[in-house]
């Protein structure tokens, strides 16, 4: 190895001397079914995170997003998350399809901490619950049902690390707006008049 070269941990027992041993709270936070608390939190998030792998290893991480509870809860293990329209590459249920193992991150604005569910998911077309899924009149494409194996909170440090709500931070213009950044990467041959029409104000009456 040169001066250069990075310095890589190849072991669990170098990763373990460098980081140390978890305390008994953290390694037994995790737990198997949903209690009160957790059914009040998911009701009250609008945007998850779900990791999922093929069955090759290749990975996939999708937000979903809707208005605050459009998570379902069944019952104390089962969870049932809602599709709606999209571009139809379905990445992540292709995924599940190969490999049932998924991980969901439940956020809620302006809170530091966050909430986890590991479990194994399957694909439904059709449910008796779907009619309570549904937003401005349109039932979900499917529902991805979540079997719940293993759920915990995660501490605040990276958003307060981040400072990912302090909107004062905020400089979302600093970068290309979203319609520069398909003609450049994407949709090279249409004009940048039309995508930004695309993504104007009438955008948002496609979400459903």
């Amino acid at each position: 190895m040169t001066a250069a070269d990075p310095a890589e941990i190849t072991s669990a027992a170098e990763l373990e001397a460098l980081l140390g041993q978890p305390g008994p709270a953290a390694v037994n936070k995790g737990r198997t079914a949903l209690h009160a608390i957790d059914v009040e939190w998911i009701a009250h998030s609008p945007m998850l995170l779900i990791a999922t792998s093929a069955a090759d290893g290749t990975c996939d991480v999708s937000p979903k997003g809707d208005p605050a509870g459009f998570v379902r809860v069944l019952d104390a293990h089962t969870l049932a998350v809602p599709e709606r329209p999209g571009n139809k590459r379905a990445d992540g249920f292709h995924n599940v399809l190969s490999n049932p193992h998924v991980g969901l991150i439940f956020l809620v604005p302006g809170r530091t901490d966050t909430f986890r569910v590991n479990g194994r998911a399957r694909l439904v077309r059709d449910a008796p619950y779907f009619d309570a899924l549904a937003v401005q009149g349109r039932r979900p494409v499917l529902a991805m049902e979540v079997a719940v194996e293993e759920i915990f909170y995660h501490c605040a440090k990276a958003f307060l690390r981040s400072k990912l709500w302090e909107h004062e931070t905020w400089e979302p213009r600093a970068l290309p707006s979203r319609a520069q950044i398909v003609h450049a990467l994407e949709r090279h041959d249409e004009p940048l008049e039309a995508i930004e029409r695309y993504y104007g104000p009438d955008y948002a009456n496609t979400l459903y």
